[in-house]
């Protein structure tokens, strides 16, 4: 047996989650496949376009007319709506309560370079939340999906206040929603070196965490329910020499496995060409999805055909550096790595960091300072392959072609 890495150790002694605070970190996928049938029929797309939920954004940052900008994807945990079998698999909204963001990931678009890229900042960020209302029994110091509970609106203020990243737009995906469209699409292939699950022994009991269960290696086709146990996955194992390896990156290869799916539902929906199907997914993941009310159907087409900002394979994705640290009021928590999470904003932003009003937080409750670097060195950038060392300090910044031999790969 392998020995653990202290990573390991340390994730190891953290508390079972609920089936809501494990929902999947891969519903960004969603949104990517939406966009690569755009090309199929643009006009049918405004169509649906028109069916998705908006609501304005009172904290959203306008962006000058050719400047760079940055839309924030929420993966929301929220139960409403859901079918009684979905209700039974994934907790209903008695057993979860409320709606916590569950993936928090910022596009950073820059019209004039033509280019985009990814930050994802963890769930369990530890900060000083704004905007929640009076009248709310939330503590304001508190994990960053926390914010989410009082609406987008509360989570787009936290990040301005807390990280100085401007955010002009925002895009809010349910729980459901990448079942929906990998079930529209028939499934996606995906290819496993070895055989796969997710096995979390860590309170003494060994069970599966996500469901997630492939027990031969090879091209095989994943449904919905497969693909989102895939994305969602914390303690990922692959059998190989007889016995079961655990992936020691544990939330950075869990961004590279909902890559993985994201690369594999756009190489279906592009190969796709039945209309009758087409029409199946637009129809199924419309309503899954919101968004703010100036963020138009032109942008979003944007986003996927011109700035490929939403394939995981081909932007470069940062994840904010943090270390895992206890709380005596919040718990297990991720605490910001002031130094280099200054220098990776900077360079996600390719400027200055804006205005900090409420600054990220130790365990003990105490401001942490981020500000622009003000001499020229070589950012520390986060990787989807390699966990952060206990000083903060991480590799460059993957664009998906780095991913370990054990993950499996579309096929």
């Amino acid at each position: 047996m392998a020995i653990p890495t202290k990573r390991e150790i340390r994730k190891s002694r953290r508390r079972r989650r609920s089936p809501g605070e494990r929902v999947l970190r891969g519903l960004i996928s969603l949104v990517a496949i939406i966009l690569v049938v755009v090309a199929a029929g643009y006009g049918y797309f405004r169509y649906q376009w028109a069916q998705v939920a908006s609501a304005p954004c009172s904290t959203c940052v306008a962006a000058a007319n050719g400047a760079p900008y940055n839309i924030l994807l929420i993966g929301s945990d929220s139960r409403a709506g859901e079918t009684a079998a979905e209700a039974q698999q994934f907790g209903s909204p008695t057993d979860a309560a409320g709606q916590r963001s569950d993936t928090l990931k910022i596009i950073h678009v820059d019209p004039q370079a033509g280019t985009a890229s990814t930050l994802s900042i963890p769930r369990d960020t530890f900060v000083t939340i704004t905007g929640l209302p009076s009248n709310t029994q939330l503590s304001t110091q508190n994990k960053i999906n926390a914010a989410f509970s009082a609406g987008p609106d509360a989570t787009v203020q936290t990040i301005e206040n807390t990280f100085g990243i401007p955010i002009s737009h925002y895009i809010v995906i349910n729980f459901f929603g990448v079942m929906d469209a990998v079930n529209a699409l028939g499934g996606i292939s995906l290819d496993f070196p070895y055989p796969a699950r997710d096995q979390d022994c860590s309170t003494g009991v060994c069970y599966n965490n996500s469901g997630l269960n492939i027990p031969t290696a090879g091209c095989q086709v994943l449904n919905g329910s497969q693909a989102l146990s895939l994305s969602r996955s914390r303690y990922y194992q692959y059998y190989t020499d007889g016995y079961w390896h655990s992936d020691p990156t544990s939330d950075l290869g869990r961004i590279e496995r909902q890559n993985l799916v994201i690369s594999a539902a756009m190489d279906k929906a592009k190969s796709t060409y039945d209309p009758l199907k087409l029409n199946s997914l637009l129809s199924s993941v419309v309503h899954d999805f919101s968004k703010d009310n100036d963020l138009s159907a032109g942008d979003l087409f944007a986003l996927a055909e011109r700035y490929h900002a939403l394939s995981g394979s081909s932007v470069p994705a940062y994840v904010l550096p943090t270390e895992g640290a206890v709380s005596s009021y919040a718990g297990d928590v991720e605490v910001v790595q002031a130094g280099a999470a200054s220098a990776m904003i900077s360079q996600f932003l390719g400027g200055p960091l804006g205005t900090i009003t409420t600054p990220p937080i130790d365990q003990y409750g105490n401001a942490l300072t981020l500000s622009t670097p003000t001499t020229t060195t070589t950012a520390p950038v986060a990787t989807t392959t390699a966990p952060a060392s206990s000083t903060g300090t991480t590799p460059a910044a993957s664009t998906g072609t780095s991913a370990p031999n054990y993950d499996p790969t579309p096929c």
